[in-house]
């Protein structure tokens, strides 16, 4: 049973860095080519692995502005402003000021 649950994980470790190999962009991919990276984790499975995740792997900070100084591509790389978000009809000052005409003409 322990074989069973470790060879599951290993398994799933396994999918874990092709898929990051695979999703990873090129040009953050860090010591070789991003296709190598993939034929070392097909075939040496976890230890191929558990070497992108050690070399190969992007790491959180690094980035293309990073790599180009930042001269003209943090505004290409930098998320969009988040829209206001929507609001209820009561957070709306505006709605609740007409409400309270409508119900005090009613009276």
């Amino acid at each position: 049973m322990p074989s069973v649950i470790l060879g599951l994980a290993l398994l799933a470790f396994w999918l874990y860095c092709l898929f990051d190999v695979i999703t990873s962009p090129e040009q953050e991919v860090r010591r070789l080519p991003k296709v190598l990276w993939v034929v070392i984790v097909v075939l040496l499975a976890a230890l191929g692995g558990l070497l992108w995740v050690l070399l190969g792997r992007p790491r959180q900070g690094d980035s293309v502005a990073g790599m180009y100084g930042g001269y003209g591509m943090a505004e290409h790389l930098s998320p969009a402003p988040e829209a206001e978000a929507p609001r209820g009809p009561d957070d709306d000052p505006e709605f609740l000021r007409s409400l309270d005409r409508r119900l005090r003409d009613e009276d």
